[in-house]
């Protein structure tokens, strides 16, 4: 009889005796692999978000429709996945974030995360977690906030905040996954002269005007925001280094067509754009500098125009 029961207990896979156990518990719970796909979700999470695991299991975290944000306000997909994080590095993470119901509010959890390894291989991670308070937020303040600090005030852009910390994330799928994007950096040409001709108000709405351009023109893997006065920075997912040329020139022609009314005069500016491609050893603040670089390089050669290194 209790040789029957070793050969049992042997046979029985480890992963299912765990999800039997995780299933029952009152926490929260899910899993994931390296890619962030989500291959198991507990009857806990099911009562504390309101997804079922039908809705759930098979999804990446970023179109899970979950939209985890930190306390910072910073949308964690995108730019500091604790997850992703320690699919890399093996460390175990303890969080506390707000994670959105399916109904549309916002709930705050505290989270623990630890890796899942066969072997010395990472394999994926698993997310415990657990309302961190009774009260729950409407998700249209939260919105607000977390879009007051992760944005610019008059253009709703991204802003440098927001900028750099997805900056930091590309770089480090870069490093651990080979990923290439390539960065540009653009300065509206003349501004100060535009601004001393035509009224702040008027630089404003040209301010404005780019901003509703770009947003219309920027894929959802990519980022463009507002470094700061009249400079922008995009960031592009790229797959051949030659795209980061043809991308930043794009970017120079629609800014070209944007136009602004005033009096009855159609008016327009141009911007001088610098680009250049990711390198392994670079850090958030090397990439930017030598896009930086690039942009006054086209500034000397005439402005309205792209310098890739």
């Amino acid at each position: 009889m209790e040789n029957n029961k070793a050969t049992l207990y042997e046979n029985m896979n480890l992963f299912d005796i765990y999800g039997a156990i995780i299933s029952k518990m009152q926490d929260g719970a899910y899993f994931v692999d390296t890619n962030r796909k989500i291959l198991f979700w507990n009857a806990a999470a099911e009562r504390i978000t309101g997804y079922t695991k039908e809705e759930i299991i098979g999804k990446d975290c970023p179109s899970s429709g979950l939209n985890h944000i930190d306390e910072e306000g910073r949308p964690l997909c995108q730019v500091g996945c604790p997850l992703f994080a320690t699919n890399i590095d093996g460390k175990e993470r303890q969080e506390r974030v707000f994670v959105r119901h399916k109904n549309g509010h916002r709930i705050p959890v505290r989270v623990n995360i630890f890796p899942i390894r066969m072997g010395e291989e990472i394999v994926g991670s698993i997310e415990l977690f657990t309302q961190d308070s009774p009260t729950s937020y409407d998700d249209t303040l939260i919105t607000k906030l977390s879009g007051m600090a992760m944005h610019d005030e008059l253009t709703k852009l991204p802003n440098r905040r927001y900028l750099e910390s997805f900056l930091n994330y590309k770089l480090s799928q870069h490093r651990h996954f080979g990923q290439k994007f390539a960065v540009i950096f653009a300065d509206i040409d003349d501004f100060s002269a535009f601004n001393n001709n035509y009224g702040h108000e008027v630089g404003d709405a040209v301010l404005l005007s780019i901003a509703e351009t770009i947003k219309k023109n920027t894929n959802k893997e990519d980022l463009i925001g507002r470094w700061g006065g009249e400079e922008f920075v995009g960031i592009y997912t790229i797959s051949n280094d030659y795209e980061g040329t043809i991308l930043a020139d794009n970017f120079r022609k629609i800014i070209e067509q944007t136009e602004v009314n005033h009096n009855g005069e159609q008016l327009h500016v141009t911007i001088s754009v610098g680009v250049t491609i990711v390198k392994l050893d670079d850090t958030a603040e090397t990439i930017v500098d030598r896009a930086d670089r690039m942009m006054y390089q086209s500034k000397n050669k005439g402005k309205n125009k792209v310098t890739s290194d």
